[in-house]
């Protein structure tokens, strides 16, 4: 259901502020509006900690002119409030031209990556509390080194609309689901932390049958695991990075330098490369809004175009960026579906949603198998990239030692530190088991859900930050 639909806005009156919007001047103009209900709860040590549910609603209103974009938000909905708003974008982007702009809007629809079965909002909250309790006790009841758990679920709907001055009149209706586990051991070692997450655009139906056991456990295995860990080594070593696990170094190290308004200012070490080989010639990056009920799937972007699967890198070739609507305005070409923004309150600009390496054909026990030595990655932390250079840091969460083609001894937690272009280059394996998972992206202070995922994969060499000698 778009907001028109539900009598927030109406067609007539969105085509009266577009045309207020350009009625001093200006190339195009745009309203935004969202309405946005999410809740959030978290238990720490038997206790929630927090018990809590928002409502948002609001419009923004985009005004270009030329190189300037005018922008004003308004959390009133009244035509009054919106016209208000529509003045002040157009103060900011006023050309002087003067002038009358008739807006007809045309609806469109596009058809969602995913179904809903349970609205989270019809689920009462003490069955969602009830969840996170069963999580404690499953973790407590696992190991007596366990000593500390904390669980925490949240879920949204977000509905929006987008109309602008070209006549385009969409939306969409977002829910998402989240359930997280953090487990705390006690050992030798001192304090070791297990963290196990899953989110998906769907309903209450992610907790279906085992979830919670399955990722309760899985937090309770990382942080005993870690109770029995060694020094991560120091310097440059192989590095087999798990199914699913490093999709956030990808994401990090040449996504984020493959999105357009890097491309259009040059800040990129990607930007001019199209056709180049940029990566081993197994990798293939691609990124998809409409791949299923992964986190960064959706209908539409936050510009009202149709999500698409976008090839960036195929076969080591770069062959494309990916684009919000304003970029691709600067270079004559079309929207790739990733305009996006976090709330009314913001700007949409170019980012991801969910980017992947394609599996290849390798066993991913051969591809361990054929490393004598090195480091095997089954999960990653958070991390941070320079976009003009590719330069990366990452935290390892769960690593291990590969030695005579075996995987042996855990690792402590340590950082992989290199170069994206240099690590896409040196990928030399890639395995047939492809995993995702999900994951939030800042970017200019602004926060989104995406999805990152890659097949096991092998990279010849990668720096090591740890403490003892490679």
């Amino acid at each position: 259901m778009t907001l028109t639909e539900s009598g927030l806005i109406e067609a007539d009156v969105l085509e009266r502020v577009l045309a207020a919007a350009l009625r001093s001047g200006g190339d195009f103009a745009e309203v935004y509006a969202e309405d946005r209900a999410m809740t959030a709860i978290s238990l720490d040590d038997r206790r929630v900690e927090e018990l809590s549910s928002g409502h948002m609603r609001g419009a923004g209103i985009r005004v270009v002119s030329g190189e300037t974009t005018g922008f004003a938000h308004t959390a009133d909905l009244s035509e009054e409030g919106l016209l208000a708003a529509a003045l002040a974008a157009s103060a900011i982007a006023r050309s002087g031209a003067g002038g009358r702009r008739q807006v007809a809007l045309s609806e469109s629809r596009a058809t969602p990556p995913n179904d809903v079965r349970i609205h989270p909002a019809q689920v009462a909250k003490a069955a969602k509390v009830e969840l996170l309790q069963r999580a404690d006790d499953v973790a407590r009841s696992t190991s007596g080194s366990v000593v500390q758990v904390s669980a925490s679920y949240a879920d949204s709907r977000r509905r929006f609309l987008v109309a602008n001055s070209e006549g385009l009149l969409t939306g969409d209706d977002q829910v998402r689901t989240r359930f997280s586990v953090r487990c705390v051991s006690s050992g030798d070692t001192g304090l070791q932390t297990g963290f196990e997450s899953e989110g998906l655009t769907i309903g209450f139906e992610l907790l279906d049958g085992d979830t919670v056991e399955r990722l309760t456990n899985e937090a309770v295995r990382r942080a005993l695991t870690k109770l029995k860990a060694r020094p991560a080594p120091a310097g440059v070593l192989p590095v087999v990075i798990k199914s699913g696990s490093g999709g956030i170094l990808f994401h990090e190290a040449c996504g984020h330098g493959l999105e357009a308004d890097h491309i259009v200012k040059e800040s990129s070490v990607y930007a001019g490369r199209l056709g180049e080989l940029v990566a081993s010639p197994l990798v293939t990056l691609v990124d998809d809004g409409t791949a299923g009920p992964n986190w960064g799937s959706y209908a539409v972007d936050d510009e009202g175009r149709p999500a698409r699967r976008n090839v960036l890198i195929e076969n080591g070739v770069l062959v494309d960026y990916m684009w919000d609507d304003m970029s691709a305005r600067k270079v004559g070409r079309a929207s790739t579906g990733n305009g996006r923004r976090e709330s009314y309150q913001h700007l949409p600009m170019a980012r991801m949603t969910n980017t992947f390496l394609l599996q290849g054909e390798e066993d991913p026990d051969e591809i361990v198998a054929q490393t004598p030595e090195g480091v095997y990655v089954a999960a990653l932390g958070g991390g941070q990239v320079n976009t003009a250079t590719g330069d990366f840091v990452f935290g390892m969460t769960e690593a291990y030692m590969i030695e005579n083609g075996e995987i042996t001894e855990p690792i402590r937690d340590a950082n992989l530190i290199g170069n994206g272009p240099d690590v896409l280059a040196r990928v030399d394996a890639v395995a047939n088991d492809f995993g995702m998972s999900p994951g939030t992206c800042g970017k200019d202070g602004q926060s989104v859900p995406v999805g990152c995922g890659q097949p096991t994969l092998r990279v010849t060499g990668v720096t090591i930050g740890g403490t003892a000698g490679a």
